[in-house]
Formats: C-alpha cells, structure tokens, sequence
C-alpha cells in the first residue's frame, strides 16, 4: 500500500539461427529464413494475420515439441514482438527436413498451434485470428517467472475484461497477472490506465477475470455505516484465499482532510491495496488504499492507532472508470442488510489476485 505522509508503502527467454524478415533465430531441431536456402535448408515465411501482436514464435521438428506446456517447444525466434500484417523469415537446418510443428503466442495469452506443416510445399504459412485458442498453461512469455522479484495486491473486475487496484500495487510491473476466483493465472496486457493523484488503474485483463461488481449509485454513504474488506493480505506467510474483514466508516475525509478517500476501521494488511470495500447490500463503496503507520505516529504522539485505515471513495472510483471509456454496473442500495458470509460470496465474485513481477 502506498503511504501518504505517515503512510508506509505495502505494495513491494539448440543453437543460434540465421533468419531474414524483423530478425533470424534458430532453435533445436528447429529454423535457420521461401524457396530453399542455400546448403540444403529451407526457409518458414510466418505471415501474422491475427490482429494480435505476436509475442513468441516456435518452430520445432514434428513431434520433437512437448503436447502439454510452454517449455518443451525451446527457444522463443522472434527477437522482438512482431506486430499484425507483418513476415518473419526463419531458416531451418537442412538435416531438420521439411515438416514442422509450429506455434505462435500473441500479446492476450492465446496462441496457435500448426502441427506436422510441410514447410517445403508450402513456405509462406498464415496464422489468422481464426487459429488463435486460449493457452492451456501459460506459455512464455505468458508465464509467471519464478526468480522474478514479486510483490502483490489485490483488485476487483469492473466491467467485462477490466480490473481495478491500486496505481501503486502495478506501479514498476514488468509484468503482471491475475489470478481468477476459479483459480486461473491471466496476463494483463499493457499499458495500464492510472490516476496518479486517486492511486487507481485500470489494467486489461482478456480472457474473463470474473463477475463484475456493481458500484452503489445511492444513497450517500453515512458515517457509520458497515463496509466489508475483501481481499488477498499478506500472501506467503496466511493462506492464498481470500480474507474477508469487517468495520464501519468512521470518517467521510481521509488523512489530512482528503475528500477523496473514507476512513475505515475496517483491518487491512499489505496485499489488501486495491481491493473491493463493499457496503452490507453488496456495492462497492470504495477502494481499500492504505492504513495509518502505527508505530511512526506512536513516535510522534506516544500512543498506538488502532484501525485507521483509508479507501478511494467509490465515487471517484466510478468517475476514473467512465473516463476510461468504461459503464461499470450501478446499483442502490436499499432494503435489508446481508450477512457479511453473504456479501462475500457476491465480492469472490469479482474478486481478484494481482501479482506483480520485476
């Protein structure tokens, strides 16, 4: 989480080939860049038609590349993302034949698999839109990196395909993820939208995160009131599943006047920043942001807060959103009250897990 003054921050890819076209790589097995090359080789012409920038391309002699996962296919060839409507050329060894299975990864996670394709009766191949299936594990690039520094947070899915946090939870991300309530791991495609002054962004997310949650729309939030904090604190020392906390508003201004946050009780830990504050009808009243620092405020005034915390008025989240392009569901928030079990099952809904890799 990031601090305002007296705020402390929570948040914290066989051999080389020779190619013509963008660039030239070669794996095992694999291509050197249509008529045949000199020495006997031969060359793969990739036309990338999917409307997708593509990531990875793997070419690998048929049967030689792995039926399940990203690291039997080697050695990504392209040697820098390759946008749609243009050629990549590679050239394959000579003892390597002429029949190759071949896959191309693009920037949302999906990718196209061509298995057992004659590259010498048909050298110029064209992947299309048409091709593309969603990954059945995350290849690399798409994969998490597991000596990548992490940190994370959290974040809840405001409209098909779009997840809010906190700007300062993906602020430096080389890459990030989102883990699904039903357990998936998606790639955020970039650039995220932010509101520096809010801490808010917008990240896309392809491949449906989850169930949107709904903002309350009315009436105005009253002091008092009970919220209910729903996120991931503290990942690696409490379990992976969500943690669901309960408080009241206790202020409608946040530190030093801040019209733009509450102040909660509500208990919130590093790896709550970005996540749902929902009222006790199930809306979203707000952002979780921050927390009060306990022990630099027991160094300027001797005593211990208890429970200051701080969330993005939903408000203002909902005015960020539509600056995005985005109409996020509105709801009022009228009638009986639910139980907190209730209003949690409606926030896992939405829900989600954000990691942050460097």
């Amino acid at each position: 989480m990031r601090l305002l003054p007296l705020l402390r921050s929570l948040a914290g890819l066989a051999a080389l080939l020779a190619a013509s076209g963008p660039a030239a790589a070669q794996a095992p097995d694999a291509a050197q860049a249509p008529d045949a090359a000199p020495g006997g080789s031969h060359r793969i012409q990739l036309a990338n038609r999917t409307g997708q920038v593509a990531t990875g391309f793997y070419a690998l002699r048929e049967g030689r590349a792995a039926q399940g996962g990203a690291e039997g296919w080697g050695r990504n060839t392209l040697p820098a993302p390759m946008p749609s409507g243009k050629l990549f050329t590679l050239a394959t060894r000579p003892e390597a034949g002429c029949r190759f299975d071949l896959r191309l990864v693009v920037q949302d996670g999906r990718e196209a698999i061509l298995r057992g394709r004659d590259i010498c009766a048909e050298p110029r191949i064209a992947v299309t839109e048409a091709d593309l299936r969603p990954a059945s594990s995350q290849p690399a690039p798409g994969a998490p990196n597991p000596r990548a520094r992490v940190s994370s947070g959290s974040g809840f899915v405001v409209a098909t395909d779009r997840v809010m946090t906190n700007q300062h939870v993906v602020a430096g991300c080389d890459r990030i993820f989102i883990r699904t309530a039903d357990g998936r791991l998606l790639p955020a495609v970039p650039p995220a939208r932010v509101d520096a002054g809010l801490d808010l962004a917008l990240l896309a997310v392809p491949g449906n995160p989850g169930e949107p949650l709904a903002f309350r729309a009315a009436p105005p939030v009253r002091r008092g009131e009970g919220v209910i904090a729903y996120g991931f604190p503290l990942p690696g020392l409490l379990s992976s599943d969500p943690k669901l906390t309960r408080g009241e508003v206790n202020g409608l201004n946040g530190l030093g006047n801040n019209p733009a946050h509450y102040q909660i009780s509500a208990a919130v830990q590093p790896g709550n920043s970005g996540g749902p504050l929902l009222d006790l009808q199930g809306n979203l009243v707000g952002v979780v942001v921050s927390k009060l620092h306990a022990q630099n405020i027991a160094k300027q005034t001797g005593d211990i807060p208890q429970n200051v915390n701080f969330a993005v008025k939903g408000e203002a989240a909902l005015a960020f959103a539509r600056r995005a392009g985005l109409a996020p569901a509105t709801a009022s928030s009228t009638g009986a009250e639910k139980s907190a079990a209730d209003v949690g099952e409606i926030a896992n809904r939405g829900a989600v897990f954000i990691r942050c890799e460097r």
